[in-house]
């Protein structure tokens, strides 16, 4: 089993930066990739960004050029540098593992419990 816990969210000004991150623990060696999702209330779990173990990333074309996805693997950490913010990126962000690459697909098998970040204009 793996646990995953957020933390970093909170309230920002459109512009603004903001730096998520996501402990892992437990059998952490058993994960291989690694990815933020997003959603807000009605919608659909959205892909982010994602991370292999290897380094390969992957951005969301909404967030491409402005988010960056690392992870710190002696800290068991995954990081999501959001800078320019803007009001649209407001949501609950979770973090995801698993041993199987799954892209944007929210079939993950580890999930966090979430993060709310809200950008005000």
């Amino acid at each position: 089993q793996v646990q995953l816990v957020e933390s970093g969210g909170g309230s920002v000004q459109a512009g603004g930066s903001q730096r998520l991150s996501c402990l892992a623990s437990g059998s952490t060696d058993t994960i291989y990739y690694m990815a933020w999702f997003r959603q807000v209330p009605g919608k659909e779990r959205e892909g982010v960004a994602t991370i292999a173990i290897y380094g390969r990333t992957m951005y969301a074309d909404s967030v491409k050029g402005r988010f960056t996805i690392s992870q710190d693997k002696a800290k068991n950490t995954l990081y999501l540098q959001m800078n320019s913010l803007k009001p649209e990126d407001t949501a609950m962000y979770y973090c995801a593992a698993d041993r199987i690459d799954w892209w944007f697909v929210a079939k993950y098998n580890y999930w966090g419990r979430g993060t709310q970040v809200t950008v005000s204009s």
